[in-house]
């Protein structure tokens, strides 16, 4: 699943972060579906920039993950081409932390509080994403995983097929500007262009104080007769 914040006109942050769209039942929705999955995934830049820390923090929350049969919390995944992530990031901070760390290189980070794996899933030095996630399912039985973004990974995981859901919340803002002027990609998908354009169908509409919070099913997923593209051929940290 892919969960995503974007203003009316498309903007997926607002001064590099997407926190400013947010609101409270958004909130409500980004802890709930932490809460019903095996894993979070976030590319490195969005870990770096929204300062990602403890994928479930309140206790009562995991005790309640416990009570439904599920690990304590989520498995954090990070993907990452360049291992550019810093140990004074929260999440790796946090001795209580479990991270896989989805990546192309044979490097590794420096030494950190948190527990930290490697899913080293390479195809032509870039990491590719299909055989990374069926790592994830044999090696810490992930079967549900939701993507937090960023933009570009977000693409790569629909080119890929490997996208069922989308959950996007759509905040009663218009932010303007011209995204092409400014380097950076601000809708919630980014690079390459999907081709075919991949069809959404409405699962549910809900609406609170103004945002709107959709769910869609991906129809159209690709099956493609190529390799399909791997994470870290825009220069992804």
């Amino acid at each position: 699943m892919l969960n995503m914040v974007s203003t009316v006109d498309g903007h997926a942050t607002l001064s590099g972060r997407s926190g400013p769209l947010s609101s409270r039942a958004d909130r409500e929705l980004f802890h709930g579906l932490r809460l019903a999955v095996d894993a979070v995934m976030a590319g490195a830049s969005t870990v770096r920039v929204e300062r990602y820390g403890r994928i479930i923090a309140d206790a009562s929350r995991r005790r309640l993950r416990l009570e439904r049969g599920l690990s304590e919390e989520p498995l954090a995944c990070i993907v990452s081409g360049r291992l550019a992530l810093e140990a004074d990031i929260p999440l790796l901070a946090d001795p209580a932390a479990r991270v896989a760390i989805l990546t192309p290189s044979a490097a590794s980070l420096p030494e950190s509080a948190a527990e930290v794996h490697y899913v080293r899933a390479a195809r032509d030095g870039l990491l590719d994403l299909p055989k990374a996630l069926a790592e994830l399912r044999e090696r810490f039985g992930v079967r549900t995983l939701l993507c937090e973004g960023g933009p570009h990974l977000n693409a790569q995981l629909l080119q890929a097929g490997l996208v069922d859901e989308l959950f996007l919340s759509l905040a009663p803002t218009l932010a303007g500007g011209d995204p092409a002027a400014g380097g950076e990609a601000l809708r919630i998908v980014a690079g390459t262009e999907l081709s075919p354009p991949l069809q959404l169908e409405l699962l549910s509409a809900l609406e609170s104080e103004s945002h709107l919070f959709l769910r869609y099913r991906v129809k159209n997923r690709p099956v493609e007769d190529h390799p399909p593209p791997r994470y870290g051929d825009r220069g992804n940290g």
